[in-house]
């Protein structure tokens, strides 16, 4: 009886890990809050007989500024409902907020096929919140033959919903980052003070040839004075035997 007990509590403890591994998730599971971000859900298939063909991700309030990335075979459809009250993004107001986004298959291409897992990236504006504060995207995963699990309980359920944890807002506000709004102004690098030299200037040129320049002044002055000293030389030793003839 012991060992029959202490064989079940192993199989349980080798099978918890694969249950845990097969949610869905939203992968990093954390994010500034207010900023722009990049965020994938992966959907794992449970399912040793059938194919994932639709994922529904349900967002949390306060998400109103998204874009996905294409996967082959799959639609994307984005559906958006009207917020409690307008939401600011950057000094650009909307009332309405993305609500749901749906991939569903299309052919061959779009199932995640037994043993297989999909990311489906997103690129959003996190919502305003406080550091620490749990955000649920609950998913509803379908299968080819009907079967439909409901990812959307909380962390400790059967079937949890996804959680991303906002943390401080980034300085600035994430500009810049992936899926930033369209049309938002980009801000113009500041002048330089300073101007900048052109490429191929020839300052560093025309100093050289300069340099070049004074060396050959110097060294035909030094050669006419060795000359001159040369000749005058020679005047001097012609005077002296001029004289000693005399």
């Amino acid at each position: 009886m012991r060992i029959a007990i202490a064989a079940a509590t192993c199989a349980a403890a080798l099978l918890a890990p694969a249950a845990a591994g097969a949610h869905v998730t939203v992968q990093p599971d954390t994010a500034p809050a207010g900023g722009f971000t990049r965020l994938d859900v992966r959907v794992p298939n449970e399912r040793d007989d059938a194919g994932t063909v639709k994922v529904d991700i349900q967002l949390p309030p306060g998400i109103a500024f998204a874009s996905y990335e294409p996967v082959p075979g799959w639609n994307v459809k984005i559906t958006r409902a009207e917020a409690a009250e307008p939401i600011d993004v950057e000094g650009l107001s909307t009332d309405q907020e993305i609500r749901r986004i749906t991939w569903t298959g299309d052919g061959e291409q779009g199932v995640v096929g037994p043993g297989q897992f999909q990311d489906f990236g997103l690129s959003l504006r996190m919502p305003d919140g406080q550091a620490g504060d749990a955000l649920a995207f609950k998913a509803l995963q379908t299968y080819d033959d009907g079967d439909v699990v409901r990812w959307i309980g909380p962390a400790d359920a059967e079937e949890p919903a996804a959680t991303v944890t906002l943390t401080e807002a980034a300085e600035g506000g994430g500009h810049g980052a992936p899926g930033a709004a369209a049309g938002a102004p980009a801000e113009a690098p500041a002048p330089s003070s300073a101007p900048a030299a052109a490429p191929g200037s020839d300052d560093d040129g025309g100093g050289s040839d300069g340099l070049a320049i004074a060396a050959l002044i110097v060294g035909a002055l030094g050669l006419v004075a060795g000359v001159a000293g040369l000749l005058a030389a020679r005047s001097a030793r012609s005077s002296d035997r001029e004289r000693l003839a005399a």
